[in-house]
């Protein structure tokens, strides 16, 4: 019985060790990729809806002091947008 229980120690041993392994793997991965700002993500994300809503309105708008409002507005934005590439 003796043999049976040092088995099962050995093998939870390595269970053990491949765990660790797998878990430092993961985080070499995670150390790997590009580091990601979410405020900026969501900054740029926000800029283009809005950009794409302006432009919605530019197609639907006749008057011309509202066009050009909106115009001035989108150029706004791509500068913006500009700036954060």
């Amino acid at each position: 019985m003796g043999d049976a229980a040092e088995g099962l120690i050995d093998a939870d041993a390595r269970l053990q060790e491949r765990m660790e392994e797998l878990e430092e793997s993961r985080k070499a991965a995670r150390d790997r990729r590009p580091k990601v700002d979410p405020e900026r993500v969501r900054a740029f994300e926000s800029l283009r809806l809005a950009r794409t809503e302006l432009q919605r309105q530019l197609d639907a708008t006749a008057h011309p002091a509202r066009r050009e409002q909106i115009t001035q507005a989108v150029a706004e934005i791509d500068r913006r947008l500009a700036a954060m590439n």
